[in-house]
């Protein structure tokens, strides 16, 4: 490094308790994601944070994107800083919402607690933690070169937990992400310090629905249970589909292992009545059930295509309406995503694998991500290839109870976006 860039790593590390801060703020604010609660708390403060440092903000509102409403707006705030010279724009995109928190934790999933070098609560590690180091990079990085060439863009954006549709895919539609207009892309999600994620599996949704016919519970002879019907096709996922999708395997780098077969999760099952609301105490009545749901979430290969992925599910319920007496149902697509990669060769990989090389004294691994994250939207929408998923944080905690991001993982990813910035941003011999 020349001594200016390790100028550059000592201002980094002199933010530690500004970059704790910032955290805990950030977490502090429950971006629930569903419903999409407190989205224009966080894009006002980040609009103020980034207003202070120079950053010239646009808040803008996915007006008709899927969960937009007056009661839940689909707010995103765009940061924009330009240079005193000509020069490519590097973005910085971290998605705000974060899921539910459900069962299980020892700490407060919003108090953005501190214990032992770790800041606890929810989007802790995905990816609160990753936006905070992008922007104290940011700010470190015009503190020590204020005469940069280009611009630099931060981003906070909605709805990546339920897809992007509301955040990155509406800014996307809207030109944002142009490649005439923005060059390089990094999304600070938690892929570990010292990896470059160059994409991720395909995803398609479905919804399954078999019919019956409702009678009395006590002589289910007299109708169909929808139930039972649903039974017959989760025993051929078992049987049939389940061993014939681990049997595929990928060479897309995709962690942990166990993602480098196809997968598919049954995300619910709804079958019969209704669930009553807590406060009712009677009992429920004696019905055979004539419809039964199930919404499956089947993560594919860049080997597989979607028609490939839909059509053996497909062929297996018709199987069963072709062998099995009475069975009737219905399939509906929710929503699909095409897999996505960044060629290894493109300017934001091989820059930020020379950051990770002189920051971390190593090179960095190569992986893609088990699930899909915004690049998909940046990638098909914006027609923008020169996008990575790097960031601080482990994987696995995602959406876990207790997650958690560590300062130091913070501060070494900071560090190495920032380094990124000088290779990009600063003419070669500075």
């Amino acid at each position: 490094m020349s001594v200016d860039t390790e100028r550059l790593m000592t201002r980094i590390q002199s933010m530690r308790d500004e970059l704790i801060q910032l955290t805990q703020d950030l977490i502090r604010i429950p971006t629930l994601n569903p419903p999409g609660e407190c989205y224009r708390d966080i894009c006002d403060y980040l609009d103020t944070r980034l207003t202070r440092h120079g950053f010239d903000t646009q808040l803008i509102r996915a007006h008709g994107a899927p969960g937009d409403s007056d009661k839940y707006p689909r707010w995103n705030v765009i940061a924009h800083k330009s240079g005193h010279h000509p020069g490519e724009c590097v973005h910085f995109n971290s998605h705000t919402d974060v899921v539910e928190v459900g069962h299980g934790w020892t700490r407060d999933p919003f108090g953005g607690e501190v214990h032992e070098g770790k800041i606890y609560g929810r989007g802790a590690c995905d990816m609160k933690g990753g936006l905070a180091a992008s922007i104290i990079a940011a700010e470190a990085f015009l503190a020590e070169f204020p005469d940069f060439h280009g611009s630099i863009e931060i981003s906070g954006t909605a709805d990546e937990e339920s897809g992007g549709y509301g955040g990155v895919a509406y800014l996307a539609e809207q030109g944002f992400f142009a490649p005439e207009r923005v060059q390089h892309v990094i999304i600070p999600e938690p892929l570990n310090k010292d990896r470059i994620c160059l994409g991720h599996r395909g995803g398609w949704w479905a919804e399954i629905e078999t019919f019956g016919e409702i009678a009395h519970g006590s002589m289910p002879f007299l109708g169909d249970c929808a139930v039972r019907h649903m039974g017959a096709v989760l025993d051929k996922f078992e049987t049939d589909l389940f061993p014939a999708m681990a049997a595929r395997h990928t060479d897309m780098p995709v962690v942990p292992e166990g993602a480098r077969s196809s997968t598919m999760n049954i995300n619910s099952v709804h079958g019969g009545q209704p669930e009553q609301p807590e406060d009712y105490t009677g009992l429920p009545a004696h019905c055979v059930p004539d419809s039964c749901r199930i919404v499956i979430d089947r993560r594919y290969l860049a080997e597989e295509s979607h028609a490939q992925v839909s059509g053996e599910v497909q062929k297996l319920l018709q199987d069963l309406a072709e062998n099995r007496e009475n069975f009737r149902f219905e399939m509906r697509e929710l929503n699909h995503v095409a897999p996505s990669m960044t060629d290894r060769t493109a300017p934001v990989v091989s820059t930020v694998d020379r950051a990770i090389n002189d920051v971390l004294g190593k090179a960095p691994d190569y992986v893609a991500s088990p699930g899909t994250y915004d690049q998909k939207h940046i990638d098909r929408i914006g027609r923008l290839k020169n996008c990575i998923a790097y960031g601080p944080g482990i994987l696995e905690l995602a959406h876990k109870p207790d997650e958690y991001i560590g300062i130091d993982d913070m501060l070494d990813s900071a560090k190495v976006m920032a380094h990124s910035l000088t290779q990009l941003l600063l003419p070669i011999d500075e």
